[in-house]
């Protein structure tokens, strides 16, 4: 219930998001006799809300979310930053996960900036993704991965300028619509850290999840809720003057922003010192 209310509450413009990753975290949750652990992959333009939700998901499960100590965070330029060092990198990958896992069974990993991975690397989890009962007397199938990436997002933009010429709303827009375009683009983009991976090969990533890009009124709705989380009484000529500054695309229509809200917090304190 507060994952739906969070999403309904602070996400703007996702209405697929919104849907899918309640129904894929609730039934996942509820199923005592999973057959293998469940794998989100987001995929979007940067502020559209990716770690946003990750954290919301986490502190739906976690009473510390994010800072819990089940939860698990990579970032690809961070933690696994030289080509050359990817089989060291595969090995200590292997041996966090099997580690965390065999103290908590519900682990939470996330693994941010999957299009700035080294292709190749997060193969190495593919045993843990898969459909085995046990690896070496470990369960992995109450564990749960969430991958983020902007891979894609060229793809997810393509479909949603086609709604929007054809007269339609961005909410006519269906998961199957995007959700396999979407994984063939993830798997041949040689920018991605799943470039020809096994697990999309394998049909081991449950969900390709479509973040939308972000409209004008969506950006004021992001700058609304920021301005009220500071405590703020809500002036509209800030709200507008804000959204106004930010750059949208594609050239001519001008209907996307292109950071999101990515940048709002930081434009506000212009605005509220």
């Amino acid at each position: 219930a507060a994952l739906q209310e969070n999403l309904d509450k602070k996400l703007f413009g996702q209405h697929l998001v919104s849907k899918v990753v309640v129904k894929a975290v609730r039934g996942f949750l509820n199923n005592t006799n999973a057959k293998k652990p469940l794998a989100l992959s987001l995929h979007g333009w940067t502020g559209t809300g990716k770690n946003f939700v990750s954290k919301i998901v986490a502190e739906s499960i976690y009473k510390r979310g994010l800072q819990s100590k089940y939860v698990h965070q990579f970032v690809a330029t961070l933690h696994f930053p030289h080509a050359h060092s990817i089989n060291l990198y595969k090995d200590q990958l292997q041996s966090w996960i099997r580690g965390n896992v065999s103290v908590c069974p519900r682990s939470l990993f996330i693994f941010d900036e999957m299009d700035k991975m080294h292709a190749g690397l997060i193969d190495s989890i593919k045993p843990f993704l898969d459909y085995y009962e046990l690896l070496d007397g470990v369960s992995y199938r109450q564990a749960i991965f969430i991958f983020l990436s902007n891979a894609g997002a060229e793809k997810i933009t393509e479909v949603a300028l086609d709604f929007w010429r054809n007269g339609k709303t961005r909410e006519d827009i269906q998961l199957t619509d995007i959700q396999n375009a979407l994984s063939v683009s993830v798997f041949n983009n040689k920018n991605s850290g799943f470039w020809h991976s096994t697990l999309i090969d394998r049909n081991l990533i449950d969900y390709f999840i479509p973040f939308l890009p972000l409209e004008y009124k969506h950006v004021k709705m992001c700058v609304r809720v920021e301005i009220e989380s500071r405590g703020y009484a809500v002036d509209e000529e800030i709200v507008s003057r804000i959204a106004d500054e930010m750059t949208y695309f594609p050239r001519e229509e001008r209907i996307y922003s292109d950071k999101g809200c990515k940048t709002v917090d930081a434009k506000l304190d212009y605005y509220y010192d």
